[in-house]
């Protein structure tokens, strides 16, 4: 909070309680950064289950044993899965049946995804799809899509797996609005969170740690900021909004809107690495060295947090905004990931991603600094 400085949202808690307490529960990337805090938050509301799901098992452990410090009056699970095991979602949804859903799991650093782009299609399109499908199928109410700014006009293989996924639930979510049956399907669009795994205040502070110099890769280079609990704070707050028809709901939601984080103003990385040095009672440039190391793969200056095309309303609720990205029809869409899931899954990593730039055309890819 220190290094964004700016005041939190204010919440409506209530609200928040009424959707979770007494339900069954799902978080799906549970030992992640924001996976994990909204399995911290969801426990504090008193659902009647919580059940942890994650496929790396010392994150899975580590969450699991502070929500049984933590909150050891909550029925808890902790599941090792993959959400890419079609079987496997399908049989554990069906034995816990699950009243709603966060689905945080996802492959989300973008060099990393760069280096292995079959892999983030298969966990960020293919495995959302599996999870919406087999939750849907057990008769969940409601699941809520964690997205990123990077599905704008991505430039990076995750951000336009994160598209993919998105166009796919706003698409279920339609329908399901269109009929007045079946599981909302709420998505939630936001930027970089401080701390994250992966993220730049962890690194800075390992920097500073070896007395620096802190790297940054572009003195212009522009993210927008937010602490995890103001933001799986508002993903709830979010979730209240959308889970049920409201004479306050953004009518857009209908036309499958999502909704997307006010994150106030970009924060300059470079400025962001001063404040850390000045923080840690150091002069930056004097005392600790800033050096900037180029673009990396997949990388932009800034983010956007709407596409062009798709202008964003505000809500009644601070902190909340909604977009209507364009979307298609479900089964249409459903059998454009499995297409290329099954050009991911057989190692074609030329045909997947040009299956991807047709699917998304606003995807400008530069593999290797080459346009496609």
């Amino acid at each position: 909070e220190d290094l964004l400085d700016r005041p939190q949202v204010p919440l409506d808690r209530e609200g928040m309680a009424r959707l979770v307490q007494g339900k069954r529960v799902l978080v799906t990337g549970a030992g992640g950064t924001i996976g994990g805090e909204l399995a911290r938050q969801v426990a504090a509301l008193g659902p009647a289950s919580l059940t942890l799901l994650d496929h790396g098992e010392y994150v899975l452990y580590e969450i699991d044993l502070e929500l049984r410090e933590r909150h050891p009056g909550v029925p808890r699970r902790a599941v090792l899965a993959d959400v890419r095991d079609s079987a496997r979602m399908g049989r554990l949804m069906a034995e816990i049946r699950p009243e709603l859903v966060f689905h945080a799991a996802a492959l989300k650093h973008v060099p990393m995804v760069e280096n292995d782009p079959l892999e983030g299609l298969l966990t960020n399109a293919l495995g959302t799809r599996i999870v919406a499908d087999a939750a849907r199928a057990a008769g969940c109410s409601l699941m809520v899509f964690i997205s990123t700014d990077k599905a704008v006009n991505p430039t990076s293989v995750m951000g336009a797996s994160k598209r993919l996924a998105e166009m796919y639930c706003q698409a279920l979510d339609r329908g399901a609005r269109t009929s007045g049956t079946g599981m909302r399907l709420v998505t939630v669009r936001f930027g970089n969170v401080l701390g994250s795994t992966g993220s730049v205040v962890p690194l800075f502070r390992r920097q500073l740690e070896r007395g620096g110099p802190l790297t940054v890769t572009h003195p212009d280079m522009r993210r927008y900021f937010m602490t995890v609990r103001e933001a799986v704070g508002l993903v709830l707050q979010a979730s209240v909004v959308g889970a049920t028809d409201r004479q306050d709901q953004p009518p857009e939601l209908r036309e499958g809107g999502i909704f997307v984080l006010d994150m106030g103003d970009p924060v300059k990385i470079v400025d962001l690495a001063r404040r850390m040095i000045r923080l840690a009672g150091l002069r930056p440039e004097e005392d600790v060295e800033i050096r900037f190391t180029g673009l990396r793969p997949g990388e932009k200056l800034f983010e956007e947090l709407f596409h062009g095309q798709e202008p964003p309303s505000p809500t009644n609720f601070p902190g909340l905004l909604v977009a209507v990205p364009r979307t298609t029809d479900a089964g249409e869409m459903g059998r454009a990931i499995d297409g290329v899931a099954a050009l991911a899954a057989a190692g074609d990593r030329k045909g997947a991603l040009a299956r991807l730039n047709a699917l998304v055309p606003e995807f400008e890819h530069e593999l290797n600094g080459q346009a496609p």
